[in-house]
Order: C-alpha cells, then structure tokens, then sequence
C-alpha cells in the first residue's frame, strides 16, 4: 500500500479524504513530523495548492497532496474565495460564516460555489484536479456536521445544506469529493 501526505490536519477534511481513499495509506501533517506553518500568498486556488504540497514534498519526499478550496459567492464579488479560512480576520468558522450572511443581507443574489483544487505530486511529477460543487447560501446556519461555511451553503437541487447532508451523500457531490474523485481515477491508472 503506498503512502501518501496530505498537506493539512484539518480534521474535518481528513475524515472527508479517508473515506473516499481504499487503497492508499493517508498520512496527516502531524503522521509526518510537520510542525511549521505553510505561507499561503497567492490569489489562486491552484497556486496556493501547489505552494503547500511543494513545501510537504520538500519536507519528507512522499507522495503528497494539498488542496485549497473556498466559498465564492456571486454577490460578493467571489468572496471570499481563497480568503475564505480567515474572512472575518480570523480562522474562526463561525466568524466567517457570520461575515458572508452580513454582507449578504438584504441580497436577493444569494448564489455561491464551492471551489476545491488539488495538487498532487506522485513520483515527483506534479498534477492537478479541480472539483466545483454550485449553490445558494441560507439566511441563517442549518445543521450541525460539516466544517467552515458547510452549514450555510445549500447544493442545488437539496433541500439541505452541507450542515445536514450525510457525509456519504456530501462525498459524492462536493467540490472536494468531485476533485477527489478525479485525483483516485488518476491514482488507479497509476497501478496503486
């Protein structure tokens, strides 16, 4: 079974990987030793995802993954979008989810995607896989599982947000399970 790092130790998102991923041992940050903090400069998904995985990758020489993903909302201009772990200034969700419903009260616009791109590097050769979930955001917070802005964005065609939806159903049609998806059809061809 190979390894392989993902360049977080966000919990939520851990348990959300593992689930999808058979054949491959998942490693964490802290699996690996890595303490430090990782820049995230850039204004692009795929940039800051690419930074990470190259500092991982420089670190311990696995395997390793890293994603950024984000919250765009059409009324806001795409914000928060790569900001969207510290919107509030801070890397609080409930303070973040509670900026956006601010900023979008009194907005009839309330459309909003998920964003997720990953950068893999496998064998020391570097790829990418984006996945793109569309939907609206609630007045107020619904439901309870999730993490970061899950409890606020409603998937088209659900009656649920990300806050109430099961994970197995979540998995298959989030901007990081889609994103997922494509990363493992990449990794089967690779013979893992």
């Amino acid at each position: 079974m190979k390894e392989l790092v993902i360049a977080s130790d966000n919990k939520g998102k851990i348990r959300e990987i593992t689930a999808l991923l058979d054949d491959v041992q998942l490693l964490s940050l802290k699996d690996i030793g890595f303490t430090d903090v990782i820049a995230e400069p850039y204004h692009t998904f795929e940039e800051n995802a690419l930074a990470k995985a190259s500092a991982i990758y420089e670190f311990c020489g696995k395997n390793v993954f890293a994603d950024d993903s984000g919250l765009c909302v059409l009324a806001l201009g795409g914000e928060p979008g790569v900001d969207s772990a510290h919107y509030s200034g801070t890397r609080n969700d409930v303070q973040n989810l509670n900026k956006v419903l601010a900023e979008l009260e009194g907005q009839t616009d309330r459309s909003a995607y998920y964003k997720a791109v990953i950068c893999l590097i496998w064998d020391g050769e570097t790829y990418f896989f984006e996945g793109r979930c569309d939907g609206e955001i609630t007045q107020a917070p619904e439901g309870n599982d999730g993490f970061g802005y899950d409890p606020i964005f409603k998937p088209n065609g659900f009656e649920e947000t990300f806050g109430d939806i099961p994970l197995n159903i979540k998995n298959t049609i989030s901007h990081r399970g889609k994103a997922i998806a494509k990363m493992i059809a990449f990794l089967q061809q690779q013979d893992v």
